[in-house]
């Protein structure tokens, strides 16, 4: 659409000298003005001016604080436009302010940059990306189809094979036939030949033994001796056929072998989304109380604080024993939950008031969270430092205690650095550093994995601090010794590291309903998110 001030019917003018087509305006006189017009104009102190562009008349407005004022500077603190009075406030005494115009032009510039990376490089490569998805699952069948058609044509050689070898094995059984038949037959022969003779003796036995003639009686000689043994024996040792027992993996040797498939992730830079600058030396733990607001907590500090995601501090709650906490976490009510190791305790706050939950002998409780049913489950050591157990605990209720696997060994190494989250198939994740792995129990407390990290991939040995999940079941922990996090999925099988956060000794995590996941570091709290599930085609804010 034209430009109203290039307009022929309606040509704008300088409002001074009426030099058509002025390049700049007075945005609190509210006049058009020409070059020339603009020192001559300014000259007029008996009121404020703020000149700018023409095309960017109506930047400013009206203070919402002092309606007669018009807002030329921006709090890049509270990143509110603000007004000369509001400059001077105490309010913005401390924070920082821009030239309003400056801001705008900057960021109208930032966002053309942005819109030119997005046209020209950004997005051509996800198009590129997108027309090369239906090539991929086009080859991923023709490669199926190719090993099925190796396989095919391998059982059809091994049936052959196989085939081969019986049927000589029958011919075998058929010549042996023959030969034992052919056997039967000549012993057949022989004794058919013999019967007749038999036969023949018997009826002249019977004639001389009716008979009184010495002379025929002195001749006769006894033939018995002769035919008591059958003509033409023979013993048989029959075939026998003892069938080899199927091993399976013989057979597979015989067959070949298929390797398995492989699908690696490239590490992934995340990107900040807010750096939150707190007051802790040593800030260790956080929990989400909501998408905007953090409750927090540090080594040394016995203050227990509340921020929002601009970094303002909206609450501050000191412990009831004046010992700095170990570890936080929010209900699901909303109420704020901290242990005290030091007086063995389980703290709940509720408003400005502190209830001491539970009170344990003989243990100390170290490591908190909040389960999906409202329970409360907690890592703690002995006194002694020799044993370590979670436990599940209904209000002040011991519901649950998980310390032994089925063989009676014990599921953690002694030692207090064990964060732990429920995952949302609701089983129990632990952080135990001093064992380098992240042990995962069920809700009945059975051991499902250990994890013990990828070590080829890592410079030094896996050291897992804080822990979390998200939306999708997946585990995430921070590697305090390779300074990057690990994400794993439900069942322990590694999906990705994130590399380069910038935060060093990381310490707590937690994800908020959007799995935009917090970092707590030594001196910095930190939010990052990555565009993509690792294992789903879903948009998915998670490291």
């Amino acid at each position: 659409m034209e430009d109203p001030m290039y307009s022929l019917q309606d040509v704008i003018r300088c409002d001074l000298c009426e030099t058509p087509v002025p390049p700049k305006h007075c945005d609190i006189c509210h006049i058009h003005l020409c070059e020339a017009c603009v020192g001559k104009h300014l000259s007029d102190e008996s009121k404020d001016h703020y000149i700018v562009p023409f095309k960017l008349r109506g930047i400013t407005s009206k203070c919402t604080k002092h309606s007669t004022e018009v807002c030329t500077q921006l709090c890049t603190t509270c990143n509110i436009p603000v007004c000369p009075l509001c400059v001077a406030s105490s309010e913005h005494e401390q924070h920082k302010k821009r030239d309003i115009l400056k801001w705008f032009e900057t960021k109208r510039e930032l966002m053309q940059n942005d819109l030119q990376d997005l046209e020209k490089s950004i997005y051509p490569r996800y198009q590129e990306a997108a027309t090369k998805i239906p090539v991929q699952r086009a080859d991923v069948n023709k490669h199926s189809q190719k090993l099925t058609t190796a396989l095919d044509k391998q059982g059809e050689a091994l049936h052959t094979e196989i085939d081969t070898i019986i049927q000589g094995m029958k011919s075998d059984i058929d010549e042996m036939d023959a030969q034992h038949i052919a056997a039967i037959d000549r012993q057949e022969v022989a004794i058919n030949h013999t019967i007749p003779e038999i036969t023949q003796v018997i009826l002249d036995l019977k004639r001389l033994l009716d008979t009184s003639d010495v002379c025929l009686v002195s001749e006769y000689t006894s033939r018995n001796e002769e035919f008591r043994s059958l003509p033409a024996q023979f013993q048989v040792t029959l075939p026998t056929f003892t069938p080899q027992e199927i091993n399976r993996e013989e057979i597979h040797l015989q067959i070949g072998s298929l390797s398995k498939l492989a699908i690696t992730f490239l590490p992934y830079k995340p990107w900040i989304l807010t750096d939150i600058q707190t007051e802790y030396e040593f800030l260790y733990n956080v929990s989400c109380l909501s998408d905007s607001e953090l409750w927090t907590c540090g080594f040394y500090d016995s203050i227990l604080r509340l921020y929002n995601l601009q970094g303002e501090l909206l609450k501050s709650v000191q412990t009831k024993s004046g010992n700095y906490p170990r570890d936080i976490a929010v209900t699901q009510s909303g109420d704020l939950v901290y242990t005290d190791d030091f007086d063995r305790s389980i703290n709940l706050v509720s408003g400005t008031q502190i209830e001491r939950l539970i009170k344990l002998r003989g243990w100390r409780p170290h490591y908190l969270c909040s389960t999906s049913s409202g329970d409360l489950l907690s890592t703690m050591t002995s006194d002694d430092d020799k044993q370590t157990k979670v436990v599940r605990y209904s209000g002040s209720t011991e519901k649950q205690s998980i310390q032994w696997d089925d063989q009676g060994k014990p599921l953690y190494l002694s030692g207090d650095i064990k964060y732990l989250s429920e995952n949302r198939n609701l089983d129990i994740c632990v952080a135990d550093w001093g064992a380098h792995a992240v042990v995962v129990v069920s809700a009945a407390g059975k051991l499902r994995f250990r994890y013990t990290g990828p070590p080829s991939t890592t410079r030094k040995s896996f050291g897992p601090v804080g822990i979390t999940t998200d939306s999708w079941a997946n585990i995430l922990t921070s590697d305090d010794h390779n300074h990057c996090f690990h994400i794993i999925d439900q069942d322990g099988h590694f999906l990705r590291y994130i590399h380069n956060c910038g935060v060093q000794a990381t310490r707590g995590l937690c994800v908020d309903s959007g799995d935009n996941l917090f970092v707590t570091g030594m001196d910095t709290e930190q939010m990052f998110a990555d565009c993509k599930s690792i294992q789903r085609d879903t948009p998915l804010n998670e490291v």
